[in-house]
């Protein structure tokens, strides 16, 4: 399912979303410049290897530096591959406006980062001696989708579901669509974490933590005595 468009209004310019996502896009153009070894030292260093944090001489091995926990940060801007960036972008850009506009801009910055490295503390007690480091903005996107989730009951999204050469494009109600995406990530990481044991390709745990970090956390960063919910009949955001 890839989401199109939703019908919640914005008043202003979602400012740190914009920077968000040119963070990510300066971030991804200057790994295009690196070589393939070179890359390949980038996303270890700056991406989250679990084995690095939680298996000391596999790092010492390895050759990581000491420390390295600001990689539970910069992982969130960091991409593997012009598709995981260009998804990731436009799903922020569906999401992130809407929560952002709520929960105002330095709560918002806060939000997203604590959702991210949530999600990163998840995949690693999940995959908890895997090698591979887990890239990408989608933890800390899940978690503005978990927030969306809480804030915007309401909300319909529009969304491309391609059946095998198909296109079908569906509204759905914002619960539906980000409640069956959030069940196909806890079953796709239950299914990997049963069978294998090991790392999937795609970080679904981190989906799952990050998701669920903002389902928790969005309504502790609203500002005091606001509560939005929205109704697409007024076209406005009405206290509850």
């Amino acid at each position: 399912m890839i989401p199109l468009r939703d019908n919640v209004p914005r008043t202003r310019p979602p400012l740190v979303t914009w920077t968000l996502i040119g963070l990510c896009t300066l971030v991804f153009l200057y790994e295009q410049l690196l070589p393939d070894r070179v890359l390949f030292e980038f996303l270890h260093i700056y991406g989250v290897a679990p084995a690095r944090f939680t298996n000391p001489a596999h790092a010492a091995a390895v050759g990581y530096p000491e420390g390295g926990y600001a990689a539970f940060v910069t992982y969130m801007f960091v991409h593997g591959g012009w598709l995981h960036y260009l998804l990731n972008m436009w799903v922020l850009w569906i999401f992130a406006d809407n929560v952002e506009e709520a929960l105002g801009s330095l709560r918002f910055v806060l939000f997203y980062l604590i959702c991210g490295v949530a999600a990163a503390g998840v995949h690693v007690l999940f995959n908890w001696s895997a090698p591979v480091p887990v890239i990408g903005a989608s933890g800390a996107i899940a978690g503005v989708m978990g927030g969306y989730f809480r804030l915007f009951p309401k909300a319909r999204v529009t969304t491309l579901i391609p059946i095998i050469f198909i296109p079908w494009i569906v509204e759905l109600p914002a619960v539906v669509f980000l409640g069956i995406w959030f069940l196909m990530q806890l079953v796709s990481g239950l299914a990997g974490t049963a069978s294998a044991g090991q790392a999937a390709a795609v970080a679904f745990w981190a989906h799952v933590g990050g998701f669920a970090a903002g389902l928790a956390l969005v309504r502790v960063f609203l500002p005091p005595g606001c509560q939005f919910c929205f109704d697409p009949s007024v076209r406005r955001y009405d206290r509850e």
